[in-house]
């Protein structure tokens, strides 16, 4: 048709198409659509026409108005990332270095667009071996240089400001400010905080982003970004952004997770001794878990971006919220068996108190991450670090802090098989905290001390130790010393030949220790009730806590599992050698 036939109005001119392509048979393809908006004027009206329509936005209104199909692409799985790759470098290329076509594909996030562009410069140099090229994408870490391919449609950097530069200012200020945050996701709360703003006003934000593929939203109220998208997001905040405006988003940041953390953590353990916190900035958004179980499933959510927070916490020298994240985190990681990350958030802590310059402090990160490498089996580790917190709470005149230490202690000679030693460090922290009035501080180290004269065969003085140690923990409503209390009891009234007793402390105790969720102690009450069926000759009650002792041992990868192996080992020959020939 010729230039002068087409008219200039929009109706008009979009009449005049529709007119044109009536009745044929023919495939239209609308490539990288920017809205609904966009495209609408060359939807067909013949229902001989097809129409096809990329875009990196969701393009819902297409399908509610229009009745148009939607299908979203994800990013390649590994097996067709793997294909794309041997179309373009060849088959044999491919299957040379499978170990280098794996680290490809992981730094380009199964993203098409980032793999041809690999894939054009492993081309460009066929000298070059793949794992070369794997080599420098592993060292670009978080940049986009390595997937420039030198001109716009090959720069992954330049393809992502197309969907950028659709966005409200709002939203492509919320994707900025994304780059702060260390990941791996977050919530719809951590959103508004870092964007100062609240829950209502970032939902829209969230969902234009989602809708422009920006963002993905990969289960009810919690966001991610991809890899490429998130160092995009990075580089935007750091070239955009004044320092002071960076400052204050990653304060929010921070601020949110650590008023979060602390609220579900007093829901876990009232009873410690708590921490006082500076008020959040303005703009932040805490989450407020309504009581016990919500907090471990907010902890359970949230345990891989809080410990990303507490490492981006120390390294941008905000050290106090380092501390006091390490501190909110204890209670949960320790209970639930995650004692790798419990001692590198506590080693955190401790480098973070040692440049405060605060004894206080670095007595309680000590004792922390002495607290882990008990959990861990080093116990000569663990034996340094204490030794040193006693030093220090000394130093400060803190008897709280010294009773806490000497009952850590008491442990640690418990692993090493020395209960005498071990029951005159648990009788100096009931003294102190005798002295200090600290009742929550009694009961544990009266429990401590009954447990101790127990190994020692003082049975009856063990007895009422630990039942002053319970009454205790009742009048103060404390379900976890209750259930440590209720073990001990169990293993006293074994020792007595009460089994039915005996069982009967350690039935409760379970109960107490799946409520809150202590699996290591769960267990460990497994594994002594298995020791009271044995002796009160049901070797298949025996069996049954044996293995259930030895699943959760193996969830925690604890070292523990050969001893209960052993244990069942030998179980399994005793019930054989009982049956008749």
């Amino acid at each position: 048709m010729l230039p002068g036939r087409i008219p200039a109005d929009l109706d008009a001119q979009t009449a005049l198409y529709r007119t044109l392509i009536a009745g044929r048979r023919i495939l239209i393809v609308l490539d990288n659509a920017r809205d609904a908006g966009q495209i609408r004027p060359l939807l067909p009206g013949s229902h001989t026409v097809g129409v096809l329509v990329t875009s990196r936005n969701r393009l819902t209104g297409l399908a509610a108005v229009d009745g148009a199909g939607i299908l979203t692409l994800g990013p390649l799985t590994a097996a067709e990332a793997r294909e794309l790759l041997a179309a373009r470098l060849g088959a044999d290329r491919v299957v040379t270095e499978p170990e280098a076509v794996r680290r490809i594909v992981a730094a380009s996030g199964w993203l098409p667009i980032a793999l041809a562009i690999v894939a054009a410069r492993a081309v460009a140099n066929p000298r070059f071996a793949l794992a070369d090229v794997a080599r420098e994408l592993d060292e670009s870490g978080r940049s986009l240089d390595a997937f420039d391919g030198g001109e716009p449609a090959a720069d992954v950097r330049a393809v992502f400001s197309w969907s950028y530069a659709t966005l409200t200012a709002p939203a492509a200020r919320l994707f900025r400010l994304l780059g702060l945050h260390p990941g791996p996701d977050l919530s719809t709360a951590a959103a508004a905080s870092l964007a100062a703003c609240t829950r209502a006003q970032v939902k829209p934000l969230l969902a234009e982003l989602t809708r422009a593929n920006m963002i993905n939203q990969h289960s009810p109220g919690r966001y991610t970004l991809h890899d490429l998208l998130r160092a995009y997001a990075i580089h935007l905040v750091q070239s955009t952004e004044p320092e002071a405006q960076r400052r204050a988003g990653i304060r929010r940041c921070l601020d949110h997770y650590l008023h979060s953390a602390f609220a579900a953590e007093r829901h876990l353990d009232k009873d410690r001794d708590p921490i006082v916190l500076a008020p959040a900035c303005a703009g932040v958004t805490a989450e407020e878990p309504a009581g016990y179980g919500s907090s471990l499933d907010w902890f359970t959510a949230e345990r891989p971006v809080l410990l990303a927070v507490a490492h981006l916490a120390a390294a941008v020298g905000m050290d106090d919220h380092a501390l006091q994240l390490s501190w909110a985190l204890w209670t949960f990681l320790d209970w639930q068996g995650h004692w790798h990350d419990h001692a590198a958030v506590a080693r955190t802590a401790l480098a973070a108190a040692a440049r405060l310059h605060n004894p206080g402090a670095q007595a309680l990160a000590h004792r922390q991450l002495a607290r882990a490498y008990l959990r861990l089996g080093r116990l000569d580790d663990a034996h340094a670090l204490l030794e040193r917190t006693l030093e220090l709470c000394i130093g400060t005149g803190d008897r709280t802090g010294q009773a806490n230490a000497h009952n850590n202690i008491a442990i640690l000679w418990e692993r090493r098989g020395e209960p005498a030693r071990g029951l005159e460090h648990a009788s100096r922290a009931l003294a102190l905290f005798r002295a200090v009035g600290h009742r929550f501080g009694q009961a544990n180290a009266l429990n401590n001390v009954g447990w101790f004269q127990a190994q020692l065969g003082r049975h009856q003085q063990a007895l009422g130790s630990c039942q002053q140690a319970l009454a205790l923990h009742e009048a103060l409503g404390n379900r976890y010393g209750q259930a440590g209390t209720l073990d001990s009891l169990g293993f006293i009234y074994h020792r007595l030949g009460r089994y039915a007793e005996a069982l009967d402390s350690y039935r409760r105790a379970l109960t107490l220790h799946r409520e809150l969720g202590d699996r290591y102690y769960e267990g460990d009450s497994l594994a002594r009730m298995g020791d009271t069926h044995q002796a009160n000759g049901d070797p298949i009650a025996a069996d049954r806590a044996y293995r259930q002792d030895l699943s959760i041992l193996i969830e925690l990868d604890h070292p523990d599992a050969d001893e209960v192996r052993s244990k069942l080992g030998l179980l399994t020959g005793r019930r054989a050698a009982a049956r008749p020939c």
